[in-house]
């Protein structure tokens, strides 16, 4: 994460799903966290331990792990599309429940992730903190196809909604760090902002109002000692060079389509750790052995010419 070779290659994964976990584990790991979510302490540890054993057993080197902020969003689920989220005017904004929500937040976190600092296996240490970045919040609240209907409408209102949605990204990561920091190896959101071919949203609007947010975060990231990884999917080269500025220091994704692995070491790799390599759609489709080929050669080639590099 911060741009040194390590001693050997790492082995990372922003997310594993839940029900994959507990078909490797031989466990309904799905129940337990029902059970969890329905506020049962056992299953709450229970499946934290599982979720850490899954890393363990599967040779990861950190446990990822993370609340989303999204989850706790009265109304939310415009993120997944098809529908407006619940901020389309001036008056919803007003009477959101801004000041309600870190700790809504935070009465969801604290069970888990202390949990998590029970269960995680002695010599680990976790990769995530608060979930989700300030591009994800503003679909979750007013939805993708509308957010550029706000901008041209009310471009006050539109610039205040990320200034609200920083604040509430502040609040949560500034009581998080102090009580959780030392599980952490590296804090993260993942933010994505782009699509195969280019953003998924107007680079002013990445400039003006998504950028400025991520400064807050960072610098506590920084301050509580910990370096930041930031997670986002597409064609986000355009503000690659600005989002390096803010002073991440590690960088998680890439798909084949919009540049091969070895053309982001070349680019970045001088000056961030560079998490990746495999596109999803070759894991997905190529057989195991086709699959152990690749990742043999290639995890070979980009460990050779990145620094801080993990597979």
């Amino acid at each position: 994460m911060r741009n040194r070779r390590p001693a050997r290659l790492p082995l990372y994964e922003h997310l594993v799903n839940p029900g994959i976990m507990g078909r490797l584990l031989g466990i309904d790991l799905e129940t337990l966290l029902a059970g969890a979510a329905a506020g049962d302490a056992s299953d709450q540890a229970e499946a934290m331990r599982q979720h850490c054993l899954f890393f363990q057993q599967h040779t990861y080197d950190t446990v990822s792990y993370e609340v989303c902020i999204t989850e706790i969003l009265p109304e939310h689920g415009a993120l997944s599309g098809g529908r407006p989220g619940p901020i389309q005017s001036r008056a919803d904004l007003t009477r959101y429940p801004w000041v309600e929500l870190p700790a809504r937040w935070q009465r969801a976190a604290q069970p888990r992730l202390d949990a998590l600092a029970a269960a995680l296996p002695p010599g680990m240490a976790a990769v995530g903190g608060v979930g989700n970045g300030v591009f994800e919040i503003a679909e979750d609240l007013v939805g993708l196809e509308y957010l550029p209907f706000m901008q041209a409408d009310d471009p006050e209102l539109y610039a205040e909604l990320f200034v609200r949605i920083g604040d509430l990204m502040d609040a949560c990561w500034a009581w998080f760090l102090p009580r959780y920091a030392r599980h952490f190896a590296a804090c993260r959101f993942g933010d994505d902002l782009g699509f195969k071919a280019s953003l998924l949203t107007n680079p002013r609007t990445v400039r003006e109002q998504i950028l400025p947010q991520y400064r807050r975060i960072i610098a506590r990231v920084h301050a509580a000692g910990r370096p930041f990884l930031w997670h986002s999917c597409g064609n986000i080269l355009s503000i690659m060079d600005e989002v390096i500025a803010l002073g991440i220091d590690a960088k998680h994704s890439n798909e084949d389509a919009i540049a091969p692995f070895g053309q982001w070491i070349a680019a970045y790799g001088g000056r961030i750790g560079l998490l990746g390599g495999f596109d999803m759609d070759l894991l997905c489709t190529a057989t195991p052995e086709e699959l152990y080929e690749r990742v043999l050669a290639d995890g070979r080639r980009f460990r050779a010419t990145a620094r801080g590099y993990a597979l």
